[in-house]
């Protein structure tokens, strides 16, 4: 197992990944309404490459077994982890925290002072783990569907 840079090649993996988590992971968290909202389809492969290709941002990937079992996007301007998944057999071995101590170097190598994300219900333990605080509860809208989340932050230490 180990953490690299997003590749074209990866976007395939990369959007049924997601669809797959939000539908067999945070259904624990969530209604069936609010999954099928959340991701209502597998996204559109070539439009997230588009978004992942942005040069003000970095997608790091998790590879096991060459298949692609996590990701997470570090937008660079804001610190913002923007979107951060494990596929379900991933969960609970350590492919999170790799990924997490990735994401955070690389945050430190690019001078920022902090990091933020929207947290799920279901990864804000894995977030409050990592030292982030909830900055608050919020509510977003997917779809037409309220879906619960929490602004959660981090400083990180020079």
């Amino acid at each position: 197992m180990f953490v690299r840079p997003y590749h074209r090649r990866d976007a395939e993996a990369i959007v049924a990944l997601f669809f797959a988590t939000v539908r067999s992971v945070n259904i624990g968290d969530y209604t069936e309404e609010q999954v099928r909202a959340w991701a209502p389809a597998p996204p559109d492969a070539n439009a997230w490459h588009e978004r992942m290709s942005l040069p003000d941002r970095a997608t790091l990937v998790v590879e096991e077994a060459g298949q692609v079992v996590a990701f997470a996007e570090l937008l660079f301007e804001t610190g913002n982890i923007a979107m951060f998944y494990c596929r379900s057999d991933a969960i609970r071995r350590g492919v999170g925290s790799r990924l997490y101590r990735a994401i955070e170097e690389l945050a430190r190598e690019r001078g920022l002072g902090r990091l933020h994300t929207e947290a799920s219900i279901t990864a804000r333990p894995f977030f409050e783990h990592h030292g982030y605080a909830v900055a608050k509860s919020q509510s977003v809208t997917r779809n037409g569907v309220a879906l619960a989340n929490f602004a959660m932050m981090k400083k990180l230490e020079t």
